[in-house]
C-alpha cells in the first residue's frame, strides 16, 4: 500500500498520471483550509460536490469512465469533447428548496457544480464517444482505434 495516495486524498488513480487535469489543493482538509476561513457558504457547498469521484479503465477496445452521480439526472449532467482530446464531464446538483416552516437538523448531502477533465491519449476515437446513466452512475465510452500490426515481408533469398 502506496503512502501517495492517503496523502492526496485517498485517490485511486496515479497522482503522477499526466492525462488527468485535476488540480489538487494542497491546503485542503487542515484547518486553515479555505473550506473554513472567510469563504462564503455557497462556495463550500459547491466545492463539497465539485471532486466527483471518478473511475477510467482501458480495455483493449475503449476508454471507460464512470462516474457516481447519485441523485442526478441525466439533464443535469454534460459530457463534451473540446478541441485537443479533451473530455469534459460537468454537473449540477440542485440545492432543496427551504420552507419556511422547515427545521433542519442536519444537512450532509452536497450540492453545486463539478466539472473534471481528462486528456484523452491519441487512439481515442473522439467522433465515437458514448455516455449512458443507470442508477446514478455515469459510463462514457470512447472506442480506441484499432492497433494494426506492421506487416511482415519475407525477403527471399538469391545465390
Amino acid at each position: 500500500m502506496s503512502l501517495i495516495p492517503s496523502f492526496f486524498g485517498n485517490r485511486r488513480s496515479n497522482v503522477f498520471d499526466p492525462f488527468s487535469l485535476d488540480i489538487w489543493d494542497p491546503s485542503e482538509g487542515f484547518p486553515f483550509s479555505s473550506s473554513v476561513v472567510n469563504v462564503p457558504s455557497s462556495a463550500r457547498e459547491t466545492s463539497a460536490f465539485a471532486n466527483a469521484r471518478i473511475d477510467w479503465k482501458e480495455t483493449p477496445e475503449a476508454h471507460v469512465f464512470e462516474a457516481d452521480l447519485p441523485g442526478l439526472k441525466k439533464e443535469e449532467v454534460k459530457v463534451e469533447v473540446e478541441e485537443g482530446r479533451v473530455l469534459q464531464i460537468s454537473g449540477e446538483r440542485s440545492k432543496e428548496q427551504e420552507e419556511k416552516n422547515d427545521k433542519w437538523h442536519r444537512v450532509e448531502r452536497s450540492s453545486g457544480k463539478f466539472l473534471r477533465r481528462f486528456r484523452l491519449p491519441e487512439n481515442a476515437k473522439t467522433d465515437q464517444v458514448k455516455a449512458s446513466m443507470e442508477s446514478g452512475v455515469l459510463t462514457v465510452t470512447v472506442p480506441k482505434e484499432e492497433i494494426k500490426k506492421p506487416e511482415v515481408k519475407s525477403i527471399e533469398i538469391s545465390g
